[in-house]
């Protein structure tokens, strides 16, 4: 039996891709709070349409990480009463890398995927450079890894806007501006306008 503890905030609805596809021994924990309590329809219907035990667990949030520490505890929690055989945290958050160390060496299998088709962060990452190669014009000082980084660091599209500007400035940010607005369509996933 397969455990996903999927981090919504982090994820948002892509990382529910492939729920439809578990069967009814998998068990999927969706961890979401007011800051990201919405799916699409579609993603909705999916969800109904999974064989597997899904649960929802709503996170109060007021600190830093509220989420993720609510999260690790459960999966403390269901390892101790030995719940699954395999453990899957569906986060983009580097910070459960952790987590999957800590188990490994205690015997118990947790895995840090970016969805649960499992598709890896490492795939994730080799995709949107790939956007990102399609986009960017590299001129003087500019790299794809450079911008891919910052994307990867920034949560909000400000934050991003902002990293461009400190890493390529110029007296009216021309190259900053030009970037973000190549890149934009690329951060649905990110907060921000």
């Amino acid at each position: 039996m397969n455990y996903y503890l999927v981090d919504f905030e982090n994820v948002k609805k892509d990382g529910l891709d492939g729920v439809h596809l578990l069967n009814s021994e998998d068990k999927v924990c969706i961890f979401y709070s007011k800051n990201a309590d919405s799916i699409t329809f579609d993603q909705h219907r999916r969800i109904m349409e999974s064989k597997a035990d899904i649960e929802l667990c709503k996170v109060e949030v007021g600190s830093k990480n509220a989420l993720d520490f609510q999260l690790a505890t459960q999966l403390g929690f269901l390892i101790a009463n030995k719940a699954a055989t395999q453990y899957y945290i569906v986060s983009k958050d580097k910070g459960f890398e952790i987590l999957s160390g800590y188990w490994k060496s205690r015997g118990v299998s947790v895995t840090l995927i970016a969805d649960i088709t499992g598709r890896s962060h490492d795939h994730e990452t080799q995709e949107l450079r790939a956007k990102l190669e399609a986009v960017i014009k590299e001129e003087e000082g500019v790299t794809v890894e450079d911008v891919l980084k910052i994307i990867q660091q920034y949560k909000t599209k400000q934050g991003i806007m902002n990293a461009l500007m400190k890493k390529y400035p110029s007296g009216d940010n021309k190259k900053s501006s030009s970037i973000y607005k190549s890149i934009k369509p690329l951060l649905a996933d990110k907060k921000g306008s």
